[in-house]
C-alpha cells in the first residue's frame, strides 16, 4: 500500500535541483525542469493509450491506484463534520483545509457528498421539478445521479482537479439479468485525474441504495465506487464514450449485457470468480451447476425461487460448488449469498452476491431431496473447524446398496457427539432416527454406523458440543444417503441408557431387534466394571475374555432383553446398559 514516486533525470543534473511546486489554484502543476526557467506541466488529457488499464484485473486490489483508507481516517471524519451548505465555494474552502495532495482533496469532496446528499426518489419520478445545478443539489441536500456527478464536477474544479462528468448505461435498479441497453444512457458518474492518470468513481451509488419499488433511499455507505478498478466498474457502468471504460480492448454494448453482473459485495468479500460466468445458464437433462471461487474461508447461501430446497451445495475450502434440479420447467430465479466465516462486524449478514437465470426445459424426476436436508451438504473446512477432521468421505452424497454405511472422523479434543437420521414421511420417529447410527469411539476417532430401515433419501445429521459445557449440542452438517435397494430392511441398534460410555462397544448383537427362541451369542468391550449380566427370561453372566465381556442368552418366553453392569463387586444393585426388542413369535 505503500506509494513511491520515481524522478528520472539527466545523470548530470543534481537531484536536489529538481523540485515539484504545486500553485495555490493547484490547476496548473509546474515542475522545475534543468534549473532553466520553469516550464508547465502537462494538462490534463483525455484518456488515450497511455491510460488503459492492462486487462483484466489481477486480483490485488479493488482500486485504480493505492489507496491506505486507515491514513484518510481522520481526513474521513473531518470531511464528516463539516457542516457549510450557504455556497458550494464555502464548502469547498471548508473541506480543504485538512486536504494536502489532489487524492485528499478528491477524497474529501467525496466523503462529504456520499454522506450528505440524498437520492431524491421522488424527483426521479417528476424530473420536470428537478435541478441537477450544484448549487440547487446542495441547498435540497438531495437529487439524482445527474445532480450527485454535476456537484462533485463542479467542487473538484474549484480545488483546481480535473473532473468530468459521464454518462451511460448502468446495471443499477429496476435492472433484469439478461436484459438490454437501448435509447438514451440512464445514469451519471465521473472520472477524476489523479497521478498523471484517470480515474472513476460513483458517488451515487457510494451515498446508498434505493428499495425495489423506488420509493426508499437508504444511506448506507458504499466504498466500494471509489476510485474503483476500471476492469470491475465495467461490470455495471458503460460509458456512452467506450474511451472512458479506460480498458484495453474495450466491450462492446453486447458484451456489457450478456456479461455477468457482480455487485459491490462480490468483491468487498474477497470473491474472485462464478462459473459459468454467463447470466442466463440452461439445464442438462434437469440439472445446472455453478461455482463460486474466493480467497478465504467464506459462507454461502443460495435461494432457487425462494428456497433452497432443490440444491446440492458444497462448501470448498476457495469457494463453493452448487448443482440444482429446478421442480418445473420455465424461467427461474437463483441467487447466490455469502458471508465472511468469522463475523467480525454485526452486520456480517448473508448479501446477494450474484444472481442467475436458470432455464429448464426438462425436470428430473429421480432427484428429490428430503426437506431436513440442510445446506451446504458433506463435510468442509467448517465440520472441520468444529473438531471432525480426516473424513473418511469427502463427497456430500453415500450411496449404499445393501442398506448399510460406515463413516469415520478424526475427532478433536473434548467433543461429544451426538448424530440423528431423518426421511420424508413418518416412517421414523425423532427416537427411532437415533437409533437407527451407531456411535463407535476408539481413542480420538470416531465411527458412524448406519443401517437404513428402509430403501430412500435420507439425511445424516451431525451435532457435537464440547464435553465440559452442560449446554445444548449445536447442529454442525449433514450428509446425504441414498439407497435404491426396496429389499432393504434393517432394524435399529440396540437403545443404550446413559450408563453406557462413550468408549463402550458392541461387537454382537449389532441388531435391536433379536431372534425369537435362540441362543443369541453377546459379546461387548467394556471397561472398569466388576459383573455383566444379561436379562432375559432367566439371567445370564457375560464372562471377562481379553477385555470384552462374552456369552450366550436365549430369547424364548421373553419380549425384551436388557444388559446390565456391576460396577462395584460390593454393590448388590446393577444398572441398565442396552435394552434389546425381541420378534413376536
Amino acid at each position: 500500500g505503500t506509494q513511491v514516486t520515481v524522478a528520472i533525470h539527466h545523470e548530470d543534473t543534481s537531484p536536489q535541483f529538481i523540485k515539484r511546486l504545486s500553485l495555490e489554484k493547484g490547476s496548473q502543476r509546474l515542475r522545475g525542469h534543468d534549473n532553466k526557467g520553469f516550464q508547465k506541466a502537462e494538462a490534463a488529457r483525455p484518456p488515450g493509450a497511455k491510460d488503459l488499464h492492462a486487462y483484466p484485473w489481477d486480483k490485488s486490489s479493488l482500486k485504480s491506484m493505492p489507496v491506505d483508507l486507515q491514513q484518510f481516517k481522520k481526513l474521513d471524519d473531518y470531511a464528516l463534520k463539516v457542516n457549510v451548505k450557504n455556497s458550494v465555494e464555502e464548502l469547498v474552502k471548508a473541506l480543504l483545509k485538512q486536504a494536502r495532495t489532489d487524492l485528499e482533496k478528491v477524497r474529501a469532496i467525496w466523503m462529504w457528498i456520499c454522506h450528505h446528499i440524498e437520492y431524491d426518489v421522488v424527483g426521479y419520478h417528476n424530473k420536470s421539478q428537478l435541478s441537477s445545478k450544484p448549487r440547487d443539489v446542495l441547498q435540497m441536500g438531495k437529487s439524482i445521479c445527474e445532480g450527485y456527478a454535476e456537484l462533485f464536477e463542479h467542487m473538484c474544479s474549484l480545488a483546481g482537479i480535473h473532473c468530468k462528468k459521464l454518462s451511460g448505461h448502468a446495471k443499477g435498479h429496476g435492472y433484469k439479468t439478461g436484459q438490454t441497453f437501448t435509447g438514451d444512457s440512464d445514469h451519471a458518474w465521473n472520472a477524476v485525474y489523479l497521478e498523471g492518470r484517470w480515474h472513476l468513481l460513483d458517488s451515487t451509488w457510494g451515498s446508498g441504495s434505493v428499495d425495489d419499488s423506488f420509493t426508499k433511499f437508504t444511506q448506507r455507505y458504499n466504498e466500494f465506487y471509489f476510485l474503483t478498478h476500471p476492469a470491475l466498474f465495467i461490470n455495471n457502468h458503460f460509458p456512452d464514450n467506450s474511451n472512458w471504460q479506460l480498458l484495453k480492448p474495450t466491450l462492446t454494448l453486447k458484451e456489457f449485457e450478456n456479461n455477468m453482473l457482480h455487485n459491490s459485495n462480490f468483491y468487498t468479500l474477497g470473491l474472485l470468480a462464478v462459473h459459468p460466468d454467463t447470466p442466463i445458464i440452461q439445464t442438462v437433462n434437469g440439472k445446472a451447476s455453478v461455482s463460486v471461487d474466493c480467497r478465504s474461508s467464506t459462507l454461502f447461501k443460495f435461494k432457487l425461487k425462494g428456497t433452497d430446497e432443490h440444491g446440492l451445495m458444497t462448501l470448498k475450502k476457495h469457494g463453493m460448488k452448487l448443482d440444482i434440479y429446478p421442480q418445473t420447467t420455465g424461467s427461474h430465479k437463483l441467487e447466490i449469498f455469502a458471508k465472511p466465516s468469522k463475523a467480525e462486524a454485526p452486520d456480517d449478514v448473508y448479501k446477494c452476491v450474484v444472481e442467475y437465470v436458470v432455464q429448464c426445459e426438462s425436470v428430473d424426476e429421480a432427484v428429490r431431496f428430503p426437506k431436513d436436508l440442510h445446506q451446504p451438504v458433506g463435510p468442509s473446512w467448517f465440520s472441520e473447524r468444529q473438531g471432525f477432521l480426516r473424513p473418511s468421505h469427502r463427497e456430500p452424497v453415500l450411496h449404499t446398496n445393501d442398506g448399510r454405511c460406515s463413516l469415520t472422523f478424526t475427532l478433536g479434543k473434548d467433543i461429544s457427539v451426538l448424530t440423528s437420521l431423518h426421511t420424508d414421511g413418518s416412517s421414523l420417529t425423532e427416537d427411532m432416527g437415533r437409533r437407527h447410527v451407531l456411535q463407535i469411539h476408539r481413542r480420538n476417532q470416531i465411527e458412524l454406523k448406519v443401517h437404513l430401515p428402509h430403501a430412500g433419501n435420507f439425511v445424516l445429521k451431525i451435532y457435537s458440543k464440547k464435553k465440559s459445557d452442560p449446554g445444548n449440542y449445536d447442529y454442525i452438517f449433514n450428509y446425504l444417503i441414498r439407497c435404491l435397494n426396496t429389499e432393504v430392511k434393517w432394524p435399529a441398534f440396540p437403545q443404550s441408557y446413559s450408563k453406557w460410555l462413550q468408549d463402550y462397544e458392541i461387537l454382537e448383537p449389532l441388531s435391536g431387534l433379536l431372534p425369537a427362541n435362540r441362543n443369541v451369542h453377546f459379546k461387548l468391550k467394556m471397561h472398569g466394571i466388576a459383573k455383566v449380566l444379561v436379562q432375559a427370561e432367566n439371567t445370564h453372566p457375560l464372562t471377562q475374555n481379553k477385555g470384552c465381556w462374552e456369552g450366550t442368552c436365549n430369547t424364548s418366553g421373553c419380549r425384551e432383553v436388557f444388559v446390565m453392569v456391576h460396577e462395584n463387586a460390593n454393590h448388590s444393585f446393577y444398572s441398565h446398559v442396552l435394552k434389546y426388542e425381541v420378534e413376536s413369535q
